[in-house]
């Protein structure tokens, strides 16, 4: 059995490219896997980090007070969803040149020392702990940020690759709902639909 992790970050709903995409690579996989199981995570209510929870990463365990172990409640659950994933979904439409500060909330809370990653080496240099993932990033954009002009201001795609490819995920492929604002929103994302493959 094939276990997919689908994170969603728009805070649109029906009119959501990015969920579309998204969407369309969940179905492409139960097409191509007999046996999939699915965890959806929708990112719109979750906690940013705050300075109690940053403290409780640091404490261990066994001396984390009862409010600690609430704040990390969140995070352990988040990654013991990721850790049980052989695929993930990430879903990142471009906000203002990067990802929803959902998205980035969410890699905050899964991005732990010594669990999802660690430091090797005298310059600290991180290295993902994660393996055997593949992951697949969708994204939606006004833009076009594939070549021309905005290519150079891709900060969405190219910092979730390399979040998740730090990690120790493999980035199998990305598609794109781009160019909103040029094509209109149902030509772009028509496009992108039609684009997405699954290995």
């Amino acid at each position: 059995m094939k276990k997919v992790l689908h994170i969603i970050s728009s805070p649109k709903k029906e009119l959501s490219a990015s969920r579309k995409l998204g969407k369309k690579v969940i179905d492409k996989l139960q097409e191509k896997f007999q046996e999939v199981q699915i965890k959806e995570h929708d990112l719109n209510t979750l906690p940013h980090l705050n300075e109690t929870q940053i403290n409780a990463f640091f404490t261990p365990d066994e001396n984390r007070s009862e409010v600690q172990k609430s704040e990390t409640a969140f995070s352990d659950a988040a990654i013991a969803n990721l850790l049980e994933a052989d695929i993930l979904v990430v879903e990142a439409p471009m906000y203002n040149w990067n990802i929803p500060s959902t998205l980035k909330a969410y890699f905050d809370q899964i991005a732990r020392p010594g669990i999802t990653f660690r430091y090797i080496g005298k310059g600290m240099l991180p290295q993902g702990l994660l393996k055997n993932k593949k992951a697949y990033i969708v994204t939606s954009s006004g833009g076009i940020y594939t070549d021309g002009d905005l290519k150079p201001y891709d900060f969405t795609t190219n910092y979730v690759r390399f979040f998740l490819e730090l990690m120790g995920i493999e980035v199998v492929n990305i598609f794109r709902a781009d160019g909103q604002a040029i094509r209109g929103q149902q030509e772009a994302t028509r496009i992108g639909l039609e684009s997405i493959t699954v290995e």
